[in-house]
């Protein structure tokens, strides 16, 4: 990797043991300010766990991880939240019996009164901020007063995603985001992504679709069985050569390193 560039992650030897299971093993990489990275690799690969040594949903069994120019060790998603890293999870962590606003909110309220457990919150601020939100990334929501349990599985997607882009921050990681979701619904997901990136903004997309990958991305970080095997950049791959590395076709002696 460039060193000329500066790097907004830089994870080193990063590995999580579930007793005698190797989930993830001496994982190495860096995320360029700015740059938009795929992780790919077949079930099991270790991709999510990757992401959730990151985010401190889990605590890694050793590694290092760096974030904007520190050595981070999170306590969970909040502190990742905290310091600049929004994510959006599988399960996508929504509050099912609150509305839009809530959800945007959730753990970050703003308040009229800061009185501890009877505070106040400032609902008029937070509905303008979320329609202002949305607005950016391009989502509609009929009725911001639903509760996301009444909502569709594609609009409790945008949700989460327009969650990550509301609020500033460094990096934002995408855990398979468009996995169940229709034509229309993933086009505009897709959409949000760009516009993360016309923002400068650095973005983590694990994701299996091969089409959506290349049209995204800068560069194709591919995990098995628990290692990075490959980090390809995206001009100089297909793929056939990506399938070849998530397969074992190609063994990834090739590989000299994700730094």
């Amino acid at each position: 990797m460039n060193d000329t560039q500066e790097t907004i992650l830089k994870v080193e030897g990063l590995t999580k043991h579930y007793g005698g299971v190797h989930a993830l093993q001496d994982a190495s990489c860096e995320i360029r300010r700015g740059e938009h990275v795929a992780i790919m690799g077949d079930n099991g690969a270790g991709k999510s766990t990757f992401v959730r040594q990151i985010t401190g949903v889990e605590q890694r069994t050793a590694g290092k991880v760096v974030f904007d120019g520190r050595e981070v060790s999170f306590p969970g998603p909040l502190a990742a939240r905290e310091a600049g890293i929004e994510t959006v999870f599988q399960n996508l962590a929504l509050a099912d019996d609150l509305d839009v606003p809530s959800n945007l909110f959730l753990g970050r309220e703003k308040v009229l009164f800061n009185l501890g457990p009877f505070s106040i919150l400032d609902r008029r601020g937070m509905r303008k901020a979320t329609e202002e939100g949305l607005m950016r990334t391009g989502v509609k929501i009929p009725n911001l007063n639903n509760s996301i349990r009444n909502m569709s599985g594609g609009q409790r997607q945008c949700v989460a995603i327009a969650r990550t882009a509301t609020f500033p921050s460094k990096l934002t990681i995408m855990d398979e985001p468009t996995a169940a979701l229709g034509v229309q619904e993933t086009a505009q997901v897709e959409e949000i992504i760009r516009t993360l990136k016309e923002s400068g903004e650095s973005l983590i997309l694990v994701s299996h679709n091969m089409r959506q990958v290349f049209d995204l991305v800068d560069r194709i970080i591919v995990f098995r069985r628990g290692r990075i095997v490959a980090n390809l950049n995206k001009e100089d791959t297909d793929g056939q050569d990506v399938v070849a590395y998530i397969t074992g076709a190609k063994t990834g002696a090739e590989y000299a390193g994700a730094a």
